[in-house]
């Protein structure tokens, strides 16, 4: 991965989070967060 590469992914995500902190209240984020912490769980059982 590039640094440009890198740069843009930070960016979008960036953004992506301050969108839905202001116009959402950051409940997508948060959707987010216990769906990968769920995942996480899921995935450490088959380890």
């Amino acid at each position: 991965m590039t640094n440009a590469i890198a740069i843009g992914l930070v960016l979008v995500i960036g953004l992506g989070l301050g969108a839905d902190a202001i116009w959402n209240d950051g409940m997508a984020g948060m959707f987010l967060a216990r769906k990968f912490a769920a995942l996480i769980e899921w995935m450490a059982f088959w380890r």
